[in-house]
């Protein structure tokens, strides 16, 4: 059998622009696009299904699941990153009298995108029916000089990569 040769355009790098860490930008009304500091882009997990048969186990994919993200905020002085955060768990939950809002009312659609170096979108993902899962308005500390943070965890029921 002869050997396959193989193009010198095979086998030569081809130049690619790689997408970078610092290059994106995530759009949703409430919060200011300059206070964000740190973002995930979405994970997808999926239940394993198991089906015993005589000495063998054969596996099939089962339900997926969006697992949350974090992203993570500079607080300003004004406008406050935390009321900000604090008016969209308030859709959530109203703690003065314990009210649980409409999912209608809460969950948010974002758009986490991606830029290229001329600021072209070069990713978009849309998420959608997103809310805070979870909060941690940071810690505070005499010794440091560092900016103040807000965590937020966001639970979303999809996430679709548009490009």
């Amino acid at each position: 059998m002869p050997h396959e040769l193989l193009e010198p355009s095979q086998m030569l790098s081809q130049m690619v622009e790689p997408k970078r860490k610092f290059r994106w930008i995530l759009q949703y009304g409430g919060i200011d696009a300059y206070t964000l500091k740190t973002a995930q882009r979405p994970n997808m997990a999926f239940e394993d299904t198991v089906i015993d048969y005589m000495n063998n186990k054969i596996y099939f994919a089962g339900k997926g699941t969006w697992e949350p993200i974090t992203i993570t905020l500079y607080d300003p002085i004004a406008p406050s990153a935390a009321q900000k955060v604090r008016d969209w768990l308030q859709l959530v939950w109203e703690n003065v009298q314990g009210r649980m809002g409409y999912k209608d009312f809460y969950a948010k659609n974002l758009n986490l995108k991606l830029l290229g170096p001329d600021g072209a979108v070069a990713e978009d993902w849309e998420i959608l029916k997103c809310w805070p899962l979870e909060v941690n308005y940071g810690e505070l500390d005499y010794a440091s000089s560092d900016p103040v943070e807000i965590s937020i965890t966001l639970r979303f029921d999809q996430a679709v990569l548009l490009h």
